[in-house]
């Protein structure tokens, strides 16, 4: 496919400064750009490859103002980042494979409803009275469990397991090798062993919400464990049984969230953060990566550590601790001269 450059500026509403006639077919990094193609500038520590670049048109923000001679074509919009999202978009639809059909060697139950333009893979099977929505890929080796219910244009990844009775919205991206609704680590000392209880809760998984690969999601032993629609989960995150996340919070890789935890609304967490259990996290909070979160947490604040504190009071943590070695022979030092004053003072007692 290939566009001009004021036809990409129309759909974006965007200002063309320079060649608009410019005609693109391919995206490309602000450091890497190609003739024919269109970059972005989002992030202010790449604004000197835009003197440079040879991409053929760059998506920048209006208030963008050049600090010398820019020689390819720019595109002034609001949001650079987003403006790119809404393209790629439209390029990955425009490319992706159309799926539809329901492939040799997938099962299909008979109880099992299917709505229409609905793929099965190969080798999917799809269990005693699950209900699939319109539009929705299942990919070959999934597997969809009893009373499940899946809603309207949804991606199923292959390899992905959905236990009984877990439900799905619309619109959600589940990608490989991600289980929903495994039983929750749930075990009882009993004799000297640990006897487990069972767990008879689902997973709910609300509209709009994207998990990445291997990820695990436990069923809760009552009730429901839930995952609030606009989250978005990234590759190798262990949710436990009833845990709740909320609204378009987001998860980096390798995150673990402890039994019962409540996420709020809109918060950022980082890669390797571990949550305990039973503890409440309020909306709009940003913690940093590898944070550990043993208590509650109050909404808008930004953590660092483990165990986490506030950012500002772990920067300062990080900087005492840089100094601990010449902190400590000051203290080695400091400890010589009190010695040395208690035997003078003691020589003097004595004399």
């Amino acid at each position: 496919m290939e566009f001009s450059v004021e036809q990409i500026a129309s759909f974006l509403h965007g200002e063309v400064v320079g060649d608009g006639s410019i005609k693109v077919n391919n995206l490309s990094k602000i450091d890497d750009g190609k003739p024919g193609t269109l970059s972005f500038l989002a992030n202010s520590k790449y604004t000197h490859h835009i003197y440079d670049t040879k991409a053929s048109a760059v998506l920048v923000r209006r208030d963008f103002v050049a600090e010398q001679e820019v020689k390819t074509t720019l595109i002034k919009v609001d949001d650079p980042y987003a403006c790119l999202a809404l393209l790629l978009n439209m390029v990955d639809q425009a490319t992706r494979p159309q799926k539809n059909g329901i492939e040799d060697n997938s099962y299909i139950s008979d109880s099992a409803t299917i709505g229409e333009d609905v793929f099965v893979g190969a080798f999917a099977y799809i269990s005693d009275f699950a209900t699939i929505g319109n539009n929705t890929k299942i990919y070959p080796q999934s597997y969809i469990g009893d009373n499940v219910k899946i809603g309207t244009n949804c991606i199923i990844y292959p390899g992905v397991k959905i236990y009984h009775n877990c439900v799905i919205g619309n619109n959600v991206i589940i990608h490989a090798g991600t289980v929903i609704g495994s039983d929750g680590f749930g075990f009882a000392p009993q004799n000297g062993e640990y006897v487990k209880i069972a767990q008879i809760g689902n997973v709910i998984i609300e509209d709009n919400v994207e998990i990445g690969a291997n990820t695990s999601i436990d069923r809760a032993t009552m009730g429901s464990t839930v995952v609030r629609r606009g989250a978005k989960l990234d590759n190798l995150i262990q949710v436990a049984h009833n845990v709740e996340i909320g609204e378009s919070t987001v998860m980096a890789a390798q995150v673990g969230v402890a039994g019962s935890t409540k996420v709020g609304k809109h918060c950022m967490i980082g890669g390797q953060v571990g949550f305990a259990g039973h503890i409440t996290i309020g909306d709009n909070v940003n913690i940093g990566a590898q944070s550990g979160i043993p208590n509650s947490v109050e909404a808008k604040a930004n953590l660092l550590g483990y165990p986490a504190v506030p950012a500002k009071e772990f920067a300062r943590q990080v900087v005492l601790t840089k100094r601990l070695p010449e902190i400590n022979n000051a203290v080695r030092e400091l400890q010589k001269e009190v010695e040395k004053l208690k035997a003078q003072l003691s020589e003097k007692e004595n004399n």
